[in-house]
């Protein structure tokens, strides 16, 4: 049901997203610590919706859809606002643009293979992945005026973000590997039905 606590929670990633982009495009130390705020108390929530909806037996088709899909909407959003503005260096696009095919590569198999009933489980790595993920974001996010706002002009915050991002990206090749050749071998298994709509 939509009003269970764990799907309010999966909603409430969604609902950030704009407070998130109006906080990136005021750029001002403060508005980028508030960001980082923002996203990272998002990025929390899906841990603890997944965590919630076993406890308490609230697992539903509703929030196995909206789950994956608020993670990329969060993410894609970080993303396109850390290139938009420039908070990415030229090195730390690629990994961007890595994590972002990922995301559309297993949310197009995930499709695919719902289609012909087989789930994609979470990896243990894939989950890690995300962890080091969302951590990336957030600190990008957070960006050096945070650092200097924060009286620790020395810490090179936007350095160790983009350092975790292309951690995560070398993740994702991986995971992403992993999902892609699932796929391959549910597709070349599936009846022939199964494969065309």
């Amino acid at each position: 049901m939509l009003t269970d606590l764990p799907n309010v929670l999966t909603l409430s990633r969604i609902a950030a997203i704009p407070l998130l982009v109006v906080l990136v495009a005021v750029r001002t130390p403060v508005a980028d610590l508030m960001a980082c705020i923002v996203f990272s108390a998002a990025a929390i929530t899906d841990y603890f919706d997944g965590k919630l909806a076993r406890e308490r037996q609230q697992l539903s088709d509703l929030g196995r859809m909206l789950d994956p899909i608020a993670d990329k909407l969060l993410v894609g959003a970080a993303l396109m606002m850390l290139v938009g503005t420039a908070r990415l260096s030229e090195a730390g696009l690629y990994p961007a643009i890595v994590i972002m095919l990922r995301e559309i590569l297993v949310s197009g198999l995930r499709e695919y293979l719902a289609g012909v009933r087989v789930g994609l489980p979470v990896t243990r790595l894939a989950k890690w992945k995300t962890g080091f993920q969302m951590g990336a974001l957030g600190t990008l996010l957070a960006g050096n005026a945070s650092a200097v706002l924060l009286h620790m002009p020395w810490l090179p915050v936007s350095l160790i973000g983009e350092t975790m991002l292309w951690v995560a990206a070398l993740l994702t090749l991986v995971t992403g590997w992993d999902y892609l050749t699932a796929g391959l071998q549910h597709a070349s298994t599936a009846p022939p039905a199964a494969l065309h709509k």
